[in-house]
């Protein structure tokens, strides 16, 4: 594990900063589609996919920046 200062670690929290802004706009258009719009199953199972993509991102997220965590 590097030091957490180097130029992939600047380039792995850039990615990581994109994918949590991806899902919380994720997150903010679901909301509206869920309480304005009558979907079709094609457009929600289309939504549960973009979702599911997104939350695995995000647990990715959290277990690298877990694991940079000091233990102890």
């Amino acid at each position: 594990m590097g030091d957490g200062v180097g130029r992939v670690s600047r380039l792995a929290d850039q990615i990581e900063g994109l994918q949590l802004g991806m899902a919380e706009g994720l997150l903010d258009h679901a909301a509206v589609l869920l309480t304005e719009h009558r979907l079709t199953g094609e457009e929600l199972h289309h939504l549960a996919r973009r979702l599911s993509e997104s939350l695995r991102d995000v647990k990715r997220v959290a277990e690298s920046r877990g694991a940079r965590l000091p233990s102890g």
